[in-house]
């Protein structure tokens, strides 16, 4: 769950919300969300310890065609733009060492369709540089580079060690003022009611998101029955926990109007409490994390794309596989294009809304899952049942659909972009059923 997001979003929370009461409840009820979710997904991953997770999950909850849209849409709108979005938010690290990263070398205005508010496109250097790092790592990749378990620990406790630094400095070495948590009528700023909120939480679901992927390695984890329940809720109320004491560390440091235009919140806390050379440090750590999350995506996503190709419910050119160092060199080109793409056309705050609105679409979909399964197979085995049931999960999909209505309107050309290539999808699995009419699917998402 902890990767680029927690050390950034506050800032963009802060100018959607307008005010520090709205943020630290998006924080609560983003949390809260991905609680309830997490605990659907305990329910469903310990009754069904099977690899793929979501995927496993839908198709046996709504039938294969669904199982294989989540396939789909992971391929082609989830992985890339969450790729992009982890590139974008290591470039925008870079910036507070490199300024002229954020130096904009054009600017585009325009009005979108069905929208009377005009679109501002600002293209900086940190969409090629973004580019750079995706194909620098996808080209690691290529040759069989592996992130050991050992060395994913270690960037986890450079995470949390992070957060806790920027916590502890913000609250004993930052110099703080209580006045700052009441200071958004002096920074100009309005709160913005509704609309904003919910546009403020797509920040805090984008720094939780990754409870659920626990779930894909069911099979893999020794009693899911206990621990899979287990990790989902501790981890999620531990980090919950962690970002809302770090964003009260970041009003507490600096006023409502510098959070607003921070570009590197947690940096410039840290450089305000105790020096650009502390601050440097931390960024500098901060980019390690960024590009060891970055890696595992592209890493793992890449198998994803594979596989369903080798089984048939993807496009044939991406099942090759490098004969020298065995690894999926189509899927890794493909991903990095698509990825690439998404990365020119979008900063960071265009892609983590892309990628929380293509997930959440599924995320609700798996959590009424819960309910469909009770009703379809009330004797399955279920050796944990989802506490608060079925008041939770509904609360979570009714949750979920606002959050995705109100980026459609927020962000409607690319929402609507993304909901189109879900859809489309349909069109593939019709030829790919065809072709393979004994049940592809059951390996797509695996």
């Amino acid at each position: 769950m902890i990767g680029t997001g927690i050390f950034i979003v506050p800032a963009d929370m802060a100018r959607s919300a307008g005010s520090v009461a709205l943020v630290t409840l998006a924080w609560v009820v983003g949390g809260a969300l991905s609680l309830f979710g997490a605990l659907a997904a305990a329910e469903l991953g310990a009754a069904m310890p099977e690899a793929g997770g979501t995927y496993a999950y839908m198709n046996r909850a709504y039938g294969p065609k669904w199982g294989f849209l989540f396939g789909w849409t992971n391929s082609i709108v989830g992985a890339p733009a969450s790729i992009a979005t982890i590139a974008a938010g290591l470039l925008r690290f870079a910036g507070f060492l490199f300024p002229v990263v954020a130096t904009p070398l054009f600017v585009w205005h325009f009005t979108l369709p069905f929208s009377a508010t005009p679109y501002t496109f600002t293209f900086t250097w940190a969409q090629p540089l973004a580019v750079v790092a995706i194909a620098a790592v996808s080209y690691l990749n290529y040759f069989g580079v592996k992130v050991g378990g050992q060395v994913q620990v270690t960037l986890t406790v450079v995470k949390v060690v992070a957060i806790a630094a920027v916590i502890a400095i913000g609250f004993f070495f930052g110099h703080g003022s209580a006045a700052n948590f009441h200071s958004a009528a002096a920074s100009g700023i309005a709160s913005t009611g509704l609309q904003g909120f919910l546009t403020a939480m797509v920040g805090a679901l984008w720094a939780y998101d990754g409870w659920v992927n626990v779930t894909y390695v069911g099979s893999e984890v020794r009693n899911p029955g206990r621990n899979l329940p287990l990790s989902l809720v501790c981890g999620v109320a531990l980090v919950c926990a962690f970002y809302i004491a770090m964003s009260v560390a970041c009003f507490y440091v600096l006023p409502f109007s510098g959070v607003v235009a921070s570009q590197h919140i947690a940096s410039d806390v840290v450089a305000r409490a105790t020096g650009q050379g502390a601050a440097t440090w931390l960024t500098i750590a901060m980019m390690l994390c960024a590009l060891g999350t970055l890696n595992s995506s592209i890493l793992t996503n890449a198998r994803v794309d594979y596989a369903m190709a080798r089984d048939g419910v993807f496009f044939r050119f991406v099942r090759g596989v490098n004969p020298k160092y065995h690894t999926p060199a189509r899927a890794l080109v493909f991903q990095a294009i698509l990825a690439s793409l998404l990365a020119l056309t979008g900063t960071f705050e265009d892609l983590y809304s892309l990628f929380i609105f293509a997930a959440w679409i599924f995320y609700a979909l798996q959590t009424a899952a819960v309910i469909q399964l009770r009703r379809k197979e009330p004797n399955l085995a279920r050796p944990y049942r989802a506490w608060g049931y079925p008041i939770l999960p509904l609360l979570f999909v009714i949750g979920a659909f606002a959050l995705t209505v109100n980026l459609w309107n927020q962000r409607r050309l690319r929402s609507t972009i993304g909901l189109a290539l879900i859809l489309f999808g349909l069109v593939f699995y019709r030829h790919w059923r065809k072709r393979l009419p004994e049940k592809p699917e059951a390996t797509a998402g695996s």
